[in-house]
């Protein structure tokens, strides 16, 4: 199973993440959150290879 983290010290809030995977992945507070630890209806290894900042990685 897959999982996405996202390294708030990088995020810059884009929301490309969000708008790619929103089961996902939300914008909150300027910073994208994981709303869960299942990267199971979307791709999330192509939001983490869309962030213009490398901020999210997928263990």
């Amino acid at each position: 199973m897959s999982k996405a983290v996202v390294n708030d010290d990088l995020c810059i809030g884009c929301g490309t993440c969000e708008s790619l995977c929103p089961s996902v992945f939300k914008i909150e507070d300027g910073k994208s959150r994981v709303l869960t630890d299942e990267c199971g209806d979307c791709d999330c290894q192509e939001a983490a290879d869309s962030c213009p900042v490398s901020a999210i990685t997928i263990e």
